[in-house]
């Protein structure tokens, strides 16, 4: 089974104490201690992103580990990711990411291993990668679009209520014909896909959403409720 779960935002890097999401990602492997492994390339493979990775899932049942390419962790990086559960990717620089796993040819690697039913999952550029196009701040200040891996169809935009921009922009952008249609996400939110078919929506906010956004003539934002994961 191919799954995506793409968090518009949250998880430990930015809800270091609502561990909703994350425990949602861990449980979606079905194994009992899961092999989840974080890959921080669009942070440049911060130290201090990596530390609070292994700072929340050391507390989880489950084997952490991560995957840099500035130090790799092994020679052969296709064994290394695909005896893993979970892949999951923190956010940053979208560009830079894509360019990095282009070049080490991990955007192959983690093509398979989503063949082979790895969870992918991701935060912001981590969430952004696996679609076609989307948004991204990776060339400055300004919001700009981005073409990504393809791995699912259509636009994303993470962060649709938490940054000021991103939903004038993205709604112009696919107005404009640059980015195709897709789905965006506020901040708490996750997308879980199995195969193109979005299969789930959680949030870790009670009041975050995910929108599916299209143009045919004028834009259309359909709301598309999230089912809030803690208590009712």
């Amino acid at each position: 089974m191919r799954q995506i779960i793409a968090l518009g935002g949250g998880g430990f890097s930015m809800e270091p104490d609502n561990p909703l999401l994350d425990r949602y990602i861990l449980d979606q492997s079905q194994k009992t201690r899961p092999k989840i492994c974080f890959v921080p390339t669009a942070s440049g493979d911060s130290d201090t992103y990596i530390a609070n990775f292994y700072r929340f899932f050391n507390e989880q049942d489950c084997e952490p580990s991560h995957l840099s390419l500035f130090k790799p962790p092994a020679q052969d990086l296709e064994a290394f990711v695909l005896e893993k559960d979970i892949i999951y990717v923190g956010g940053g620089n979208t560009k830079n990411l894509l360019v990095l796993w282009r070049e080490w040819g991990l955007d192959a690697i983690l093509r398979k291993a989503w063949e082979q039913g790895v969870v992918l999952a991701g935060i912001s550029a981590g969430s952004l990668c696996w679609f076609e196009d989307g948004v991204t701040d990776s060339y400055g200040e300004q919001l700009e679009p981005i073409r990504s891996l393809g791995f699912l169809e259509g636009s994303n935009c993470p962060h649709y209520d938490g940054e000021m921009d991103r939903r004038p922009v993205y709604q112009r952008l696919i107005a404009a014909g640059t980015i195709k249609g897709g789905i965006a996400a506020d901040d708490g939110t996750a997308l879980h896909y199995v195969g193109q078919d979005i299969h789930r929506i959680v949030s870790s906010r009670p009041d975050a959403h995910a929108y599916r956004v299209l143009f045919d003539g004028h834009i259309h934002e359909e709301k598309l409720q999230a089912e809030f994961l803690g208590p009712k």
